[in-house]
């Protein structure tokens, strides 16, 4: 019973806040955007590069903590993909809402976004905690 109880655990901190943003990205692609007047320009692609790094830190965080022992490289991977895949359903969506539109722009900056967001996660915390302690590095 203790091995569900923390599987639970893993699904409620890790999983929860993916599923979380996924449908909040989705929501919000549904419906006209909140910024009416740009605030500078290509601020849609700074928004859209934020939010998916926001997810691929979320996605990696989720496969540490429930494949510990899979190697980086196969997180890497998978994260990036999800990611990016993701943003490309997310423009495909928005091409079928009205006032919206689909971008190859905004799925650049959605799958620049998730590089940086799976790599700052990856080598901020994750290497930096399984590196052997060694003075002369």
């Amino acid at each position: 019973m203790r091995q569900s109880s923390s599987k639970l655990n893993l699904i409620y901190l890790y999983r929860l806040p993916v599923i979380g943003l996924c449908l909040l990205i989705f929501w919000q692609s549904s419906n006209p955007s909140i910024i009416s007047t740009s605030l500078f320009s290509h601020d849609d692609k700074v928004l859209h590069f934020g939010v998916w790094a926001l997810l691929a830190f979320l996605i990696a965080r989720d496969l540490i903590a429930e494949k510990p022992f899979w190697p980086l490289t196969k997180i890497k991977i998978i994260t990036i993909v999800f990611a990016c895949l993701f943003g490309l359903s997310d423009e495909i969506h928005q091409a079928f809402v009205p006032s919206r539109s689909a971008s190859a722009g905004d799925f650049l900056a959605d799958c620049a976004g998730s590089i940086f967001g799976c790599l700052f996660y990856l080598d901020v915390f994750i290497r930096k905690n399984r590196r052997p302690n060694n003075k002369s590095l």
